[in-house]
């Protein structure tokens, strides 16, 4: 495994990053009178899910915190797949899009769920 020196380094990080970056270029075909609304929204998520997961890096000092920054980003992957769903049924996202990022949200989701679950792997020594 390569050295993790910073939140940028973690694969979680660099797959929820891509699909924020992705989401937000997709939403720009969205109709202009979602831009307030569903287009807002799923790009507000999609970016809270690499930002938690950066937020709970730095927090690593002390296991409750990290743990609730990751479930944090937790619950925006699994809002961003709401929202996904959404736009798929509105016919803003055709299925092969949809189910490339749902897949993709799949994935961050497990990656969450292990760090949460194994914290002592990712915390600091010392925790206070």
């Amino acid at each position: 495994m390569a050295s993790i020196n910073s939140f940028r380094d973690l694969n979680v990080f660099k797959n929820s990053m891509d699909l924020a970056v992705e989401i937000h270029r997709i939403t720009a075909d969205f109709p202009k009178e979602e831009r307030y609304s569903l287009t807002d929204q799923i790009r507000r998520s999609s970016r809270s899910v690499p930002a938690n997961i950066a937020e709970g890096w730095r927090k690593r000092r002390y296991k409750a915190a990290f743990i609730s920054k990751l479930n944090d980003s937790e619950g925006e992957a699994a809002e961003t797949q709401v929202w996904l769903d959404i736009a798929h049924k509105l016919s803003f996202l055709t299925m092969e899009k949809w189910e490339h990022l749902n897949s993709g949200y799949e994935k961050i989701l497990g990656q969450l769920v292990k760090m949460i679950n194994e914290p002592s792997k990712w915390c600091l020594p010392n925790e206070k």
